[in-house]
Formats: C-alpha cells, sequence, structure tokens
C-alpha cells in the first residue's frame, strides 16, 4: 500500500485541479480559499486507503474521496456560521474575510458541488456509495442539531454525548472508508469490520480534540484554545467534570461557566484546573484510549493483508498522537 503522505499529496494535487477560478467569484472564491486552506484530509486519504484493500486501482475511488471532503468543508463553512468562529487552521474562516451570508451560500454550492464530484464515481456498487454518501450527510446534519440542542440543556449524559459525537464526526470518517471499501469491491464482513473500526477510532479522534481544544498548544492546533469552554459547549470533559466534582467544586464549575464577562483567560484557566482536579481529564483520556483499543483489537481480527492492518493501525496511531 502507499503511504498517508503519497495518497495526500494526490488528493492535494486534484484538489488543485478542481478549478473555482470562475463567475461569480463572489460565491466560488471562498470555495477555493476554503479548499486551499489544507488540513490534515484524513477522509479523503482513508476513502482511497479502503479502495487500495481490495484492488490495486484505488485511482477509481479518487471522485469520491474528494466528494468526501468537499462535503467535510462544506460542514465547516456553516459550523464557523453557527459557533461565530474567526479562525480556523490558523486562518480567517471564510465569514470572518466575507461574511455570514457568503459563507451560507458558497457552502451549499460546495454541497452540490461534492454531490457533482460522486457522480463521476464508476463503480458497480454506485447505488450503495450514493445511499452511504446521503445517509452520511443526513447523520452529519443531525449530530449537529444535538450539539446545538445540548447546549442549551444542563442534563447531559455521557452517553448522549458520545452518540452526538459518533453522528457529528465519527460517521463521516466511517462513511468515507466505507465508500472506499464498497468501490473497492470488498465483502460485507470486511466493510462492517472497516466500518466498526472507524467509528471507534473517530469517537477517540474527537475526544482527543476535546482536549486538545482545552489543554493543547494554541500555535500548534490552529484556533484559539478554550472555545469550547467559551461556548459552553456540552463535552465530555465537561460532564465528566459535572458528574464527579464535589458540591464545592461544582458551584465553582457553574459560577466560571456562567461568568459571562470574565477574561477569557482567567475563564479557561480555571475550568482546565477544575477539569484536572475533578478526575474528568483523566477520564477523557481513558475512554479515549479504550476506543482506541476496540478499534485496534476490530482491524487485528480482520482476514485482510498484514501491510493493510499495518497501514491501518499506523493511521490510528498518528491520529491519536496529532496536536492540532
Amino acid at each position: 500500500m502507499l503511504s498517508i503522505d503519497i495518497l495526500r499529496k494526490e488528493i492535494e494535487q486534484e484538489i488543485g485541479n478542481l478549478g473555482f477560478k470562475r463567475a461569480p467569484l463572489g460565491l466560488y472564491e471562498p470555495i477555493e480559499y476554503s479548499m486551499s486552506l489544507g488540513g490534515k484530509r484524513l477522509r479523503p486519504v482513508m476513502c482511497l486507503a479502503a479502495c487500495s484493500l481490495f484492488t490495486d486501482d484505488y485511482a477509481k475511488a479518487m471522485p469520491a474521496a474528494l466528494a468526501i471532503e468537499m462535503f467535510h468543508n462544506f460542514t465547516l463553512l456553516h459550523d464557523d456560521v453557527m459557533d461565530n468562529a474567526d479562525m480556523r487552521r490558523n486562518e480567517p474562516t471564510v465569514r470572518a474575510k466575507w461574511n455570514d451570508n457568503t459563507a451560507i451560500l458558497s457552502g451549499d454550492e460546495m454541497l452540490i458541488e461534492a454531490y457533482k464530484l460522486l457522480s463521476m464515481t464508476d463503480t458497480p456498487a454506485f447505488s450503495l456509495v450514493l445511499s452511504t454518501f446521503s445517509d452520511t450527510a443526513t447523520e452529519v446534519c443531525e449530530g449537529q442539531q444535538y450539539d446545538m440542542e445540548f447546549e442549551e440543556r444542563d442534563d447531559v449524559r455521557l452517553d448522549e454525548y458520545m452518540e452526538m459525537i459518533r453522528l457529528k464526526t465519527a460517521v463521516l470518517l466511517a462513511g468515507a472508508i466505507k465508500i472506499g471499501a464498497l468501490i473497492g469491491g470488498a465483502n460485507d464482513a470486511d466493510i462492517k469490520s472497516l466500518y466498526d473500526y472507524s467509528i471507534d477510532l473517530g469517537l477517540a479522534f474527537q475526544l482527543q480534540d476535546d482536549l486538545l481544544d482545552t489543554f493543547g498548544d494554541e500555535k500548534t492546533f490552529g484556533k484559539a484554545i478554550g472555545g469550547d469552554i467559551m461556548e459552553g459547549k456540552k463535552t465530555y470533559l465537561l460532564i465528566s467534570a459535572l458528574q464527579k466534582a464535589s458540591a464545592e467544586q461544582r458551584a465553582e464549575l457553574e459560577q466560571w461557566l456562567t461568568a459571562k464577562d470574565a477574561p477569557r483567560a482567567d475563564k479557561v484557566a480555571a475550568v482546565r484546573s477544575l477539569y484536572e482536579s475533578t478526575g474528568a481529564k483523566e477520564a477523557t483520556e481513558k475512554k479515549m484510549e479504550e476506543l482506541y483499543a476496540k478499534a485496534m483489537n476490530t482491524l487485528k481480527l480482520m482476514e485482510i493483508s498484514a501491510e493493510g492492518k499495518r497501514f491501518f493501525a499506523d493511521f490510528g496511531d498518528r491520529l491519536l498522537k496529532r496536536k492540532r
């Protein structure tokens, strides 16, 4: 199998060839800008990798891989509007560089472009590819809705949070890998195992993201640390802290969370300290490690090549050791 870096370079080259230098510029320039900001390209890479497990002609999954990356970036444009975010990947968001209306409309066009790209996929399994893509897109929207609703609730449980991030984050990675496997001609058992592996890895990835948002390095993370705290987002860290806190710690945590005018640095530092003293940080790390181990065990039991197992194991290892 090819390396992650080689696959990423191929994807970057194909993204550069998509071409959005056309009128009206106000619609297409933000798309080109968004797609040029880079990112890890995890989902399209793994779509190609999954295809290559079952066929040497992995390039036939490229249109689907690009569709997945286009869809992912579409969701980011709209997420940034909903979150009032000004920075992503150390660069201004589309809403900050242009405005909210531009981010919404250009995002809408990106969703259309994603389906155009997907339609170029040449495979006998196209109907399954299309339904997987569409079902995944629906689940991502459902996850985003739950995420917004959780901001207004004080009784969110850990199992509810895990289901929300399964929908909002994990299913897109799993869908990308499933689509690649479908195009490659995988059997049902292998597709299910790869999907299960991807869900657990995607959940671990999101817990890692929660940790990085609070405890990461702002320069390498690509956006301001403490965004989840400032926005009042329900995370595994926050829910765990509320469950584990003493009465005194809970009162202090709730006081900081409702302190709208508190300086950002003071609020983030105080809540971060409470996450550590309540054991919430340790609990989040433990859950992340359990999910990672589960994903690796699923991979170990699959009847695929040793080279394929190493590739997907290395991918999981790289994912959970990232700093941004």
